[in-house]
This record gives C-alpha cells, sequence and structure tokens, in this order.
C-alpha cells in the first residue's frame, strides 16, 4: 500500500519511476521505490514533501478503513451471528486447566457473578481477580495469619459430620487433589454495618479445617461474602441443617465460578438478556452448568481461545468465520499503524529521513550550515533511541 501511493503519486507528477524493491526487515515488511532524484529536484518542495508523505498518509488512510470495518463488522454480520451476549469457545490448548471442563462451542455466561459479553470482558474480568487476589494477600493481617477467601457456601451439617479435620498450614494445603481446606464461618446480615476490623477477626484461623471437594462444592447455594457487606447474593440463607463455610486462602490461588451453556439455544439466550448482573450470579437451569476453578486464574483464560460472534445456525465453519474476519481487520490495523509510526520517525533510510530534510529548508532563521547541522542531529539522536526502544521490546518479548 506505500508503494502503490507513492508510485502513483510519482507519475502524476512525471517523475521517472527507476525501480521497485520489495523487503522485510526484521518483522515488518516494505517497500523501496526508487525515481529520479534529480527531476525531483527541479520541482517545488511542496511536491517533494506530498511524494515523501505518501506511503505514510495512504497507511493512515488503511489503517482508518480497518477501524472502521471493525466498529462495523458486528452490524454487517448480525443477519448471521449474535454479538456481545457472551464469547464463544474456540479452541482450548492442551495443557489448559479447564479442558477438561469447556469445549469449542461453550459459551461463557458468567466469571464469579459477573455476566461477560465479549472475548475482551473474558480477560478483564481474569486480570480483575488477580489483583484482587494480590491486593487481599497484601495485607497485614493476611500476612500474620491464615484467612478465608470470603466466598462462602451452605454446607449441610451431615456432610461435615461424615469429615475428618485436617491442620491448616500456612502457604500449603493438608488436602488431597481436588479438595480443598474449608472452615466454619458466622453467617452476617447484609443490612447490619460491619466494620473491616471486624471482618479481618472473623477471617483469622488457627484451628483445624475440613477437606472438601470443589466440584461438590459449586452445587451448594452461597451464603453471602465475608469480603463485603453488600454482596449481590442473599446473606444468611443457611438452614438450620446447614453450615456457612468458607475455604481458606493459599497464596497465589484464585477462586473462581464460571458458568457456560451450549450454542444455538435460543431459549437460554432470552432468558440470559433480560438478567440482570445481579440475576445471572444464582441463575441455573437445565441448559447452563457451573464449575468452580481455583488456580492461576490469568493463565486458564489465556489458555482458552475465544470470540465475541455466536452463529446464528450450527455450522463448524461459521464458527470461525467471524473470528478470522476480525482477525484480519484488527492485524492489518496494528501493521498499518506500524508502519505509519516507523516510517514517519526521524531515522537513517526511512521516510522520516526524506520528509526531515524538505521540512527543513522551512526554517528560513537558521543558515543551510546550521539547519544541515541541526538535521543530521535529530537524524543521529533519532536512529540511537529508536533502535534502543527496538532491542528493549525485542528483550522485552523473548527474556
Amino acid at each position: 500500500m506505500v508503494a502503490e501511493g507513492t508510485i502513483l503519486l510519482v507519475s502524476s507528477e512525471g517523475i521517472q519511476l527507476e525501480y521497485i524493491a520489495i523487503f522485510l526487515a526484521v518483522m515488518f515488511p516494505g517497500a523501496l521505490v526508487a525515481f529520479n532524484y534529480e527531476e525531483l529536484q527541479v520541482k517545488p518542495r511542496s511536491v517533494a514533501l506530498r511524494i515523501y508523505c505518501a506511503g505514510i498518509w495512504h497507511n493512515a488512510v488503511f489503517c482508518a478503513a480497518c477501524g472502521l470495518a471493525l466498529l462495523l463488522l458486528p452490524l454487517v454480520l448480525s443477519p448471521f451471528y449474535i454479538y456481545g451476549n457472551g464469547p464463544m469457545v474456540l479452541g482450548i490448548s492442551g495443557g489448559s486447566p479447564v479442558s477438561g471442563y469447556l469445549s469449542p462451542g461453550d459459551v461463557i455466561v458468567s466469571l464469579d457473578g459477573i455476566r461477560i459479553r465479549n472475548a475482551q470482558d473474558w480477560l478483564k474480568m481474569a486480570i480483575s481477580l488477580e489483583k484482587q487476589m494480590l491486593s487481599s494477600s497484601e495485607s497485614k493481617v493476611m500476612k500474620e495469619f491464615l484467612t478465608t477467601n470470603g466466598r462462602t457456601y451452605c454446607v449441610p451439617s451431615s456432610l461435615v459430620g461424615k469429615l475428618g479435620t485436617v491442620p491448616l498450614m500456612t502457604n500449603k494445603s493438608a488436602c488431597p487433589d481436588e479438595h480443598f481446606a474449608f472452615v466454619s464461618v458466622p453467617c452476617f446480615d447484609s443490612s447490619a454495618h460491619i466494620s473491616s476490623n471486624e471482618v479481618y477477626d472473623t477471617q483469622r484461623i488457627n484451628n483445624n479445617g475440613y477437606c472438601l471437594s470443589s466440584a461438590d462444592m459449586v452445587r451448594l447455594k452461597s451464603c453471602g461474602s465475608l469480603w463485603t457487606t453488600s454482596d449481590s447474593r442473599n446473606s444468611c440463607i443457611c438452614s438450620e441443617n446447614e453450615l456457612c463455610m468458607s475455604p481458606v486462602q493459599m497464596p497465589g490461588v484464585v477462586w473462581v465460578e464460571i458458568m457456560y451453556r451450549s450454542p444455538y439455544s435460543h431459549q437460554c439466550l432470552k432468558l440470559e438478556q433480560n438478567l440482570t448482573a445481579v440475576e445471572s450470579s444464582n441463575f441455573r437451569d437445565g441448559c447452563h452448568k457451573t464449575f468452580l476453578y481455583v488456580g492461576d486464574v490469568i493463565s486458564m483464560a489465556r489458555s482458552v481461545r475465544m470470540t465475541s460472534f455466536q452463529p446464528r445456525f450450527a455450522s463448524s465453519l461459521g464458527a470461525y468465520l467471524a473470528d478470522m474476519l476480525e482477525k484480519i481487520f484488527a492485524c492489518t490495523f496494528q501493521v498499518s499503524v506500524a508502519l505509519a509510526l516507523l516510517n514517519s520517525l526521524p531515522v537513517y533510510f526511512l521516510d522520516g529521513e526524506s520528509i526531515l530534510e524538505v521540512s527543513s529548508f522551512y526554517v528560513t532563521v537558521l543558515s543551510p550550515g546550521k539547519r544541515r547541522l541541526l538535521l543530521q542531529a535529530i537524524l543521529f539522536g533519532g536512529s540511537i533511541i529508536s533502535c534502543l526502544v527496538f532491542l528493549r521490546i525485542i528483550l522485552t518479548k523473548f527474556w
């Protein structure tokens, strides 16, 4: 696109074109358009400036076109795809911790009770949960005591009675795989005012706990949250035959409930569209499933390939077509931006050098010698800074 724009402008100005070369500079494609420099010298400086800026200008236009296509893509594909009503799973990496729960075609409904509208929400919510865990684990109280993670469940007393207690140890669990240590906690009334100190006192643990399966816990109803007094779920709803229990928080571990459904369920989709974020946290029916994930939530989120488009009709190819179009436009947009910025830099052998050289003639307050000195200083400094920035990006990316 850069070469095409320059060729058209050079031809329209009557300048002889000598040759065209295409190359690859590290990871960016490039094109070199060579023309008769002597013919360009006799042209007005404004013509030379337009020729040197032609490639950058066409990249900017191409970038704007791709950006507009990305914005209009949901509208254009609306007869065949549903956009923004939950991301669809396209693929799961082999080592993903959720490979046994999710499968291609599943649609994510909510993450920890919060509605997920698109693929971007999926990763943003995972990062938010990770930050919440890190901020809570860095508190002074949690460094000195074992604490709960604030999530609570109503556990039947009969189930707890069959289990033996295990000693609670800092930074590690004595429970077997797929089991986690839980302790009994009091149930707060959400309408009552509770200070943060009282919450922390409730979360301090210095006794034994019970090993419970995470798969069993997700089927139980929640009895509120110890972290806030305005939790979206009802507080103190456990019956007399149930205990309100909370898992012990281990460093680097995030607890998150993931609700999903099978695709092409229009009845479920209509129900979801009428639900608020609060109601969706307790939404259970035949076509929705929920599982509890415990671990590194960001790695888990990145191991699942998502698309924000749900095909309205069952088709193995249709599930990937919209995602492919979106990625083509997004990739082209990013490459166009990168090329436009790269070519406009005041660096040797790039369009920025020629643009800066022609523009320097408009600075009439300096003598020709001082202009050349200033031009060389800017080019040298720009080249050094650009090389250092590029080297830093490479080192950060691969090391």
